[in-house]
């Protein structure tokens, strides 16, 4: 290969889903980008399943969301959703868990659920087509290096056929919980460990199918047992019918070999079924956050950032929210119109929203559920038990609302007293700078998502056309991207609250307002990591 196929704009550590829908990301901006992947196949270990509405948000951008929802691997009929059991899945005491469905108006696609290898080939066959990207399948980073105009990673083929340099701009770490690109840039982390040895199963069992046909339209079932003090044994549907992933706590010093695994399974059903096990791993369950997201060149997302055990579907989208926020803030530097500050603003927004998610939902969920066992019980006292069952199950669906994570507080929004990016948030059609925007309804009929440009958008309602023309003279001083759309307004648009949104390219607000905004050029300044006004 040539010196010249060996420059790009940016390099990519690991193209797993993160990595690649970076890669995608990127490309649909015109950055070009040299994805190395030691992979030369998608690993067939069922994680990261499911994906919520946010994420399919990001599959529809990338132009591959009715790809990926073929290639689903539970028939769409049956349903994805979860369940909460006491002591076993069979005990007689459950609750629907996770119900994403409760925050679908807020987004502008439906959830979805299917093993992570399966959503990785479809961003694999979407990154093949799009000529900005160079995928690198076999080869593993040896060395990350910055210089002083870019970056060199040293590569090495897996099957020793040779080594070479890459080049760019940047870099960017999508390589896992033991990052090359992460300890090259010298960045540290924060843990917490939590002293639990896990196992990860996968089985096949068509009885275990036949037993939790009482649960009709379930895909995953979490245990609490009360002699785990809080931590899950979890259930999760790969096919209908057929392939199973199972994780639970095991003894310190369990092995492939020394442990009755078939046993543990018909506990947590609590009968006995068919089990033939395919795979048996182990992981320690730990939470880990990156110091920083950034060194100079250097950037870090996914697992190479953060880390956190498999409860509640966060890590493959917290994952794919990291691309989202890093993509246009690398390719509105590389093409010029960025701010000085724009790049740190990544650190800036992400990382508070991971430290969030661990901190207010997977170790909050823990905590309760250890405090649960230990107050309730059904043999003890039934009508308190069930009281507390019920209560449990009402704040499962609260739940899924609070998890709205933001960037109110960040440095390229306007400034919210008190207000600090979180996981923590509320659903609201109202548009508020650094929230998610809301899809509503357009004059014409479109939604407002299918008015989006590729850079930042202007929605300029009603009385707010009226300032459309200076945002984009002001835009195109900056050099800025800016779609406008004019709309009279509408009952449905006037639930935004707000005649002039200014929306960024990863679907956030970044400006709304009622009234006369003042300040179009501090406004788009502050946006793009400039001048705050």
């Amino acid at each position: 290969m040539s010196d010249a196929s060996s420059s790009t704009d940016v390099v990519i550590v690991g193209g797993g889903p993160v990595g690649t829908g970076l890669a995608i990301d990127l490309a649909q901006r015109g950055i070009r980008s040299i994805l190395v992947e030691r992979s030369p196949e998608p690993q067939p270990i069922p994680r990261g399943q499911n994906l919520t509405q946010r994420t399919m948000e990001h599959f529809h951008f990338w132009g591959c969301e009715a790809e990926l929802r073929a290639a689903r691997t539970v028939p769409r009929g049956y349903g994805i959703g979860g369940l909460t059991a006491y002591g076993t899945l069979l005990g007689g005491h459950t609750y629907d868990w996770l119900q994403r469905e409760l925050v679908r108006p807020y987004y502008f696609t439906d959830n979805e659920r299917l093993p992570q290898y399966a959503t990785e080939a479809v961003l694999r066959r979407r990154a093949a087509a799009l000529p900005a990207i160079e995928a690198l399948y076999g080869w593993s980073a040896e060395g990350v290096t910055q210089e002083e105009t870019g970056i060199r990673v040293d590569i090495a083929a897996r099957d020793g056929a040779g080594r070479r340099s890459v080049r760019g701009a940047y870099a960017v770490g999508c390589d896992g919980s033991r990052s090359v690109v992460r300890e090259a840039a010298g960045i540290t982390q924060t843990r917490q460990d939590h002293d639990r040895l896990m196992v990860l199963l996968v089985f096949r069992s068509h009885e275990l199918h036949r037993l939790l046909e009482r649960f009709p339209g379930k895909s995953f079932y979490n245990v609490l047992h009360p002699e785990l003090k809080g931590y899950w044994r979890f259930f999760g549907r790969v096919d209908l019918g057929t392939t199973w992933f199972f994780h639970a706590p095991v003894p310190p010093g369990t092995t492939r070999d020394n442990y009755d695994f078939a046993a543990l399974l018909h506990e947590a059903v609590g009968a006995t079924f068919d089990v033939a096990i395919e795979h048996v791993g182990f992981w320690d369950l730990r939470f880990a956050t990156a110091d920083s997201y950034r060194a100079g060149r250097l950037f870090i997302a996914g697992d190479a950032a953060h880390s956190h055990p498999p409860y509640g579907g966060y890590g493959i989208n917290t994952g794919f929210e990291d691309a989202a926020n890093l993509a246009w803030k690398l390719a509105a530097t590389l093409q010029g119109w960025a701010g000085p500050d724009l790049l740190d603003s990544y650190t800036a927004e992400r990382r508070p929203v991971f430290a969030s998610t661990a901190r207010d939902f997977i170790e909050r969920a823990i905590r309760d559920d250890r405090d649960f066992l230990e107050t309730h019980d059904p043999a003890r006292d039934p009508a308190a038990f069930a009281a507390a069952w019920s209560a449990r199950g009402s704040g499962a669906k609260s739940e899924v609302g609070a998890y709205a994570p933001h960037y109110a507080g960040s440095p390229i929004v306007p400034a919210e007293p008190g207000a600090a990016p979180s996981a923590v948030g509320t659903h609201a059609y109202a548009a508020r700078a650094g929230r998610h925007l809301t899809p509503l309804t357009l004059t014409d009929g479109r939604s407002t998502y299918d008015a989006l440009g590729p850079g930042f958008t202007l929605l300029a309602i009603g009385e707010g056309r009226r300032q459309a023309g200076a945002f984009a003279r002001a835009a195109s001083d900056l050099g800025v991207p800016l779609s406008v759309v004019e709309d009279p307004g509408s009952d449905d648009l006037s639930r935004y609250e707000a005649d002039l949104i200014l929306v960024r390219p990863d679907q956030f607000v970044a400006f709304a307002g009622a009234g006369p905004a003042g300040d179009p050029v501090g406004i788009l300044e502050r946006a793009v990591g400039g001048t705050a006004p």
